[in-house]
Formats: structure tokens, C-alpha cells, sequence
């Protein structure tokens, strides 16, 4: 069974995500972000174009057998934040 990446920070901003973090966002090809990153591009992958949705919490209990990934991915290039222009486009 494969088991849901859940990825250590926001590909925009590089904030942290721990694993229980309410604030992490995902799509569906498990790109992550943080909620105000998320919120500045509508909910909307800027990757993939799909939803972001409130990341799913893995129980702690579960974090032994099936960690969380350690490796960080960061994209600031397709991050309103970090990119005027892809905001502007949006609006």
C-alpha cells in the first residue's frame, strides 16, 4: 500500500510543516504548502492546477512504521509570494 507523502515544508514559502500541522495544504500529487501560501493562490495548485485541501494528520502512532518524508521540495517560482506576476494573473 503506498502511503501519503507528507512532505517537511511549503514548496512557496519554505516554511516548516511538521506532520500534524493543521495549516498544510496538498493536491493531488501531494505538492504542499502552507494555508496562506495556499490562500494566496486561490486553493489552487500552481504546479499541477489541481485543489489544495487541508493535508491529512498521519496518527503519531503511525509516524514509527511510516514516517514523514524528510525531503523538502521548494518551487518559488510558481509562488505568487515570491512571483508579482503569477498574482497579477490570477486577479
Amino acid at each position: 500500500m503506498g502511503m501519503l507523502e507528507i512532505r517537511p515544508g511549503c514548496e512557496c514559502c519554505d516554511v516548516d510543516l511538521a506532520p500534524d500541522s493543521p495549516d498544510a495544504r496538498i493536491c493531488t500529487y501531494e505538492c504542499s504548502f502552507c494555508a496562506t501560501c495556499a490562500t494566496e493562490m486561490n486553493n489552487v495548485c500552481k504546479n499541477c492546477g489541481g485543489d489544495l485541501v487541508t493535508r491529512p494528520i498521519r496518527p503519531s502512532a503511525r509516524l514509527d512504521e511510516h514516517p514523514a518524508s524528510d525531503v523538502r521540495v521548494f518551487n518559488p517560482h510558481n509562488c505568487p509570494v515570491h512571483n508579482p506576476a503569477l498574482a497579477e494573473a490570477d486577479s
